[in-house]
């Protein structure tokens, strides 16, 4: 049986826009330890999949890793917002489309050992072209992608976003399995 940590303290260390830091002090197996978690709000990831067996894909500055990242359209929850709203609201800001159709695909915990954060994954059908609306501090560049090929570039470490490997490897098996034959006229 796995042991349980139960939590003795916890204090704020510190408090910001995307990310709380806390300090907890739990019990462990050989008595007590400090753990160092990050509070997210919560995300999620779209995988916006078009009738010619193509993704919308972007490039995106990630300042953390001091990179552009090559990756399928995501963002955070508003607090109190709802996974599916939130996927298709930025889905919308960030590529201008929107998705008559939206299927829950899985949710998955990015960074487990040190943060809370949850990421919802979805794919959207049906899209509508549109305007996008992006945060005024982002900078975004779309294009689409065959299916196939974003398959190709995660397994040769191309696609270097986790996030993106896990939906693109999702579709790609739900599209080889049939179950978007229909939409893509096959």
């Amino acid at each position: 049986m796995v042991f349980k940590e139960e939590t003795i303290k916890s204090e704020y260390v510190f408090k910001g826009k995307l990310i709380n830091v806390r300090r907890d002090l739990v019990t462990t197996p050989s008595g007590k330890s400090e753990r160092e978690i990050a509070e997210h709000c919560g995300g999620v990831v779209m995988a916006a999949l078009k009738p010619d067996g193509t993704l919308i894909m972007e490039h995106q500055f990630r300042k953390a890793i001091e990179s552009v990242l090559f990756e399928l359209p995501a963002g955070k929850m508003d607090p109190g917002e709802q996974p599916e709203t939130a996927a298709l609201r930025e889905l919308r800001e960030e590529t201008g489309y929107t998705a008559k159709n939206i299927r829950y695909l899985t949710k998955s915990y990015p960074s487990a050992g040190f943060s809370t954060e949850i990421l919802y994954s979805y794919v959207c059908t049906d899209l509508v072209p549109g305007e996008t609306d992006l945060d005024e501090d982002e900078d975004i560049e779309i294009a689409d992608y065959p299916l196939d090929t974003l398959y190709n570039m995660v397994m040769s470490g191309e696609i270097q976003d986790a996030k993106s490997q896990v939906v693109i490897m999702m579709v790609k098996a739900m599209v080889d399995r049939g179950e978007f034959d229909e939409y893509l006229g096959r």
